[in-house]
């Protein structure tokens, strides 16, 4: 393909790409494809000669198409949501025309200091305590990782990087309601899992102070050393929220990191009604929040903040000589504040993000979605036959089909059954968790064109379907 050709088809694709984000209603919202249905359509061996593009996109629209699940449709109110938006799709156009490798500030000066520009702005953005600082991480996974092997750094005085582990007598503690990163976590620093103390929650599914306090003293008495406690703001299953004041007064006390995960609410404090939730996080040691859920930037884009910029550089900083630059020590070279060597210019987009929407219109749209799930929540409240199972705390709502007639010992089937049913349809696509043992529906609306129409239609397909469950 020369440069007359990549113009060529790229017109094509970008006309394509317009297409689809104008009717991607008309999609299934769930992929329909059953398993291996893509793969045995496709060559088992690469083709030995160049095959032109003209077939290579008929094949994508006609095989990979139906295989994908369409995150950026109004009807999407699974997991959290992964949003996009205009401007960050047009900054990846141009982040992979660039295709810069962004390791150390020489690579592409402009990526390390607008990532440096865009973080300080997240930060004033979110009021978040001007001692923090900032760099893009892939996902909260990554951030989480940084964070817990940081501690570990912090307590050891670096010796575990110089020498392994003398001990493991580590505790890393979090709540029942925790997203499984933290368990991926200790496994990968070398924690161990039953090193991780899952503290007991209250009626809110937040974490218990008392009960943390109980847990770092028994360990502290039996030898262990409590080395970091991972708080959240916005629970994966419920958006159950710590009580930061607390954790932090008992991290203070027994000189424990204190990382605060709040991947996906973490949008909703650039709206000063949601600063309550932020009450204690001056005393954190980290915090992580992905623009990639809930900022309208395209994944993936976590903002990592730490409070001791020199602890997180030391715990990660592998010099070899083919890396060493002139202007190493005066620039920040951003391999050195994670774990991969390797970056993408992941800041053009939050820039392009910001720039277009502006702080007002951020706040604008995330209003909007927290509104649309509080009109539902009343909605649901005053329905004979569901029930909510958790508080309404941002722009998710958990409940579940619950009628008179059902035995509660088929309730979890039930709806399970609708939950099926529902994404079977490819109307809308919804997901579950369980709370003490009972099956319940989520429902996130956080899409960025996501409207009152959208969730109108989806709660009368959910009683009709659930109507028709029952009927049977």
């Amino acid at each position: 393909m020369d440069n007359t050709d990549f113009r060529k088809y790229a017109h094509k694709i970008v006309d394509w790409m317009a297409d689809y984000l104008a009717n991607i209603e008309d999609y299934p919202v769930k992929s329909q494809v059953a398993p291996k249905e893509i793969i045995e359509q496709l060559p088992a061996s690469p083709p030995q000669n160049g095959e032109e593009m003209e077939r290579i996109l008929q094949d994508f629209q006609r095989i990979i198409l139906p295989g994908m699940t369409h995150w950026q449709s109004p009807s999407f109110f699974a997991y959290f949501t992964a949003n996009s938006s205009f401007p960050s799709i047009l900054a990846e156009m141009l982040t992979a025309t660039l295709a810069a490798q962004c390791m150390v500030w020489e690579t592409s000066p402009a990526a390390a200091e607008l990532e440096q520009l865009v973080m300080n702005w997240l930060r004033e953005m979110l009021a978040l305590p001007e001692d923090f600082t900032g760099v893009i991480q892939d996902t909260a996974s990554s951030a989480t990782l940084c964070a817990i092997i940081s501690a570990r750094e912090r307590n050891s005085a670096f010796s575990i990087n110089r020498e392994g582990f003398s001990h493991n007598k580590y505790r890393v503690y979090c709540s029942e309601q925790t997203h499984s990163s933290i368990d991926k976590a200790v496994r990968i620093a070398g924690i161990g899992q039953n090193n991780l103390i899952k503290i007991a929650t209250d009626e809110k599914l937040a974490l218990r102070p008392d009960e943390l306090k109980q847990a770092i003293t028994a360990d502290i008495a039996s030898g262990k050393k409590p080395l970091c406690v991972v708080a959240t703001l916005g629970t994966t299953g419920t958006t159950a929220v710590d009580p930061l004041p607390e954790i932090a007064a008992i991290c203070r006390e027994f000189n424990i990191w204190l990382h605060i995960d709040a991947a996906f609410a973490g949008t909703a404090l650039i709206l000063p009604e949601f600063r309550w939730m932020s009450s204690g996080l001056s005393q954190a040691d980290s915090f992580v929040f992905n623009p990639h859920k809930w900022m309208f930037t395209n994944f993936d884009c976590s903002a990592y903040f730490v409070k001791d910029e020199d602890l997180l550089i030391r715990t990660f900083t592998i010099l070899p000589e083919y890396l060493k630059t002139q202007t190493h020590g005066q620039v920040n070279d951003y391999r050195d504040w994670g774990i991969a060597l390797g970056r993408r210019f992941r800041a053009l987009k939050v820039w392009f993000v910001i720039r277009e929407f502006g702080v007002e219109g951020m706040q604008k749209k995330v209003r909007q979605h927290i509104a649309l799930v509080q009109n539902l929540t009343a909605e649901i409240e005053k329905h004979a036959d569901f029930e909510l199972m958790a508080p309404t705390v941002f722009n998710a709502l958990f409940f579940r089909f619950h009628p008179a007639s059902c035995d509660p010992a088929d309730l979890n089937k039930l709806n399970e059954n609708l939950l099926q049913e529902l994404n079977a349809s490819g109307s809308i696509y919804l997901t579950h968790t369980k709370i003490a043992g009972e099956y319940i529906i989520r429902m996130v609306i956080g899409q960025t064109s996501v409207t009152d129409e959208h969730v109108q239609r989806a709660w009368r397909l959910i009683q009709k379907t659930a109507a028709e469950l029952t009927a049977h």
